[in-house]
């Protein structure tokens, strides 16, 4: 028989409901109970396949006890390593990276030095910190908040540095995060289960907690609701949580997540309601014993993060570009007026524009002005330029004796009309983005003698490539799991 567990705290009617609906479904070899802790030895197992954990965040007894169960094999939901290890300023930095747009956040220490330090076990930090510089980038009104935990406890909204600094020293001994505000137009909380199970609901933070809950909301978008369901996906599978939900502030038609480290969110039914607390109870039941029946005896049954996988594979975090809420507001700007010209871009190491000897040849990026007339001391049979969509390139093919030395493989000389071609580091940030072309100039013998390069007549005209416009990206759509996703809003 495998063993369903709930472990909870104050809460009543979900546990009980929870329980209820799993025995309901009489799936054979499967039962459901409140987990009863008797005794707690090291490295011994429980008679739990299944642990549904909503209460170690406040009691450690149960976070160890749960540890020591998961080593044995009981799947635990949440994993209570990754529980213990994460915490909101990391939950931002982690968005950052897998292209979910998030406010701009600071971390601040506390404003007191927590029990048994001194002034000696800060000396690595700067002090005082660099707040012009802070409240220039984040701006007010902002909130600050503690870098852990939930519940909306110690929640500030500072409107000025002196009611920053007043409400700073409230804090005690806690981390907090300064993070700007986000003016939405909408608000969205999202349940996530089992990294499939999604439910979009519309929500009012600023009301009562009891009356946050939207039930007459009016229609959204349903390129917005997929965009959300989308970022909640790609946030809990790279966090690992089985149980968590994820809020949005909408500004501009932009989803910014808020808050998204909650893996023992709310679910009362007379705060979320009676269609939000049904689909919670109905989905976390399947969640449950789905777990139940993939479970396997003495073997690490948790559920870890693509975080956690890749980091331990050694690959890099993330794969797709970092959206930040400045990027996410040029996203905007180009959206909404596609008849202007491209965006500059400075060039990388895939830069606008690269130049390559196929010998000991250096690397030679393309002025702006080195883009009209191009003329090379050595053969360069069918040379190519980057050009932009109004410059034409032309290429002189020299006598085949021309040569450099191994110190100088290939030069490329401007006419006078040109500027000359310099190997900087990285290209000119003004040059403007176009298609990324390579150019290779074929070197000779370099003891050959020199020669007066011979014209000859020069190649017809090319007509020069089309230059794309360069188009905004979408952030690239994760694998939807098997499951089903809900979106309430209001008909």
């Amino acid at each position: 028989m495998k063993k369903i567990g709930i472990l909870f705290g104050q809460e009543n009617s979900f546990p009980q409901a929870f329980v209820d609906r799993i025995n309901e479904k009489k799936v054979k070899g499967v039962e459901a109970e409140f987990v009863m802790v008797d005794e707690v030895f090291q490295g011994r197992a429980t008679d739990y396949a299944v642990i549904l954990d909503r209460i170690s965040q406040d009691v450690p007894f149960y976070r160890a006890y749960l540890k020591n169960a998961a080593i044995s094999g009981t799947a635990v939901m949440n994993n209570p390593f990754w529980w213990s290890a994460d915490e909101k300023f990391f939950n931002n930095a982690l968005a950052s990276k897998i292209g979910v747009p998030v406010p701009k956040t600071y971390l601040l220490p506390s404003k007191e030095m927590p029990t048994d330090t001194s002034s000696n076990s800060f000396r690595n930090l700067k002090f005082p910190l660099n707040w012009s510089g802070i409240f220039d980038e984040i701006g007010f009104p902002a909130y600050m908040k503690p870098h852990a935990g939930g519940g909306w406890k110690s929640v500030y909204k500072v409107t000025d540095v002196e009611n920053l600094f007043r409400s700073y020293s409230e804090t005690g001994q806690l981390v907090m995060l300064l993070q700007e505000e986000i003016q939405f137009e909408s608000y969205f909380r999202c349940y996530c289960l089992g990294q499939k199970y999604v439910r979009i609901m519309q929500y009012e933070p600023r009301n009562p907690h009891h009356l946050r809950y939207v039930t007459n909301g009016g229609p959204v978008e349903k390129k917005l609701l997929k965009t959300i369901e989308e970022y909640v996906l790609r946030l809990n599978n790279a966090l690992g949580y089985d149980f968590n939900t994820v809020e949005f502030a909408v500004r501009d038609g932009i989803p910014y997540a808020i808050d998204f480290c909650n893996p023992a969110p709310d679910a009362d039914l007379f705060s979320v309601g009676q269609e939000n607390f049904d689909w919670v109870v109905e989905n976390a039941a399947n969640m449950a014993i789905e777990r139940a029946l993939a479970h396997v005896d003495g073997k690490d049954n948790l559920t870890w993060g693509t975080f956690v996988k890749n980091s331990v594979a050694g690959k890099a975090v993330g794969n797709v570009k970092t959206a930040t809420p400045k990027a996410a507001r040029k996203v905007r700007t180009a959206s909404k007026s596609s008849a202007k010209p491209a965006p500059k871009a400075s060039a990388t190491k895939s830069g606008t524009t690269k130049v390559k000897a196929e010998k000991a040849a250096p690397k030679a990026s393309m002025s702006k002005s080195a883009t009209k007339k191009i003329k090379t001391e050595k053969a360069a049979p069918k040379t190519r330029a980057t050009k932009s969509a109004a410059t034409k390139t032309k290429t002189v093919k020299e006598a085949p004796k021309a040569s450099a030395t191994k110190s100088a493989a290939t030069k490329v000389k401007a006419d006078k009309s040109a500027a000359k071609v310099k190997t900087p580091k990285a290209a000119s940030t003004g040059e403007k983005a176009t298609s990324t072309k390579e150019v290779k100039v074929k070197s000779t013998s370099p003891k050959a003698p020199k020669a007066a390069p011979k014209k000859t007549a020069a190649p017809k005209k090319t007509a020069a490539p089309k230059v794309k416009k360069t188009q905004v990206s979408k952030a690239p759509e994760t694998a939807k799991p098997e499951g089903t996703t809900d979106v309430i809003d209001a008909k």
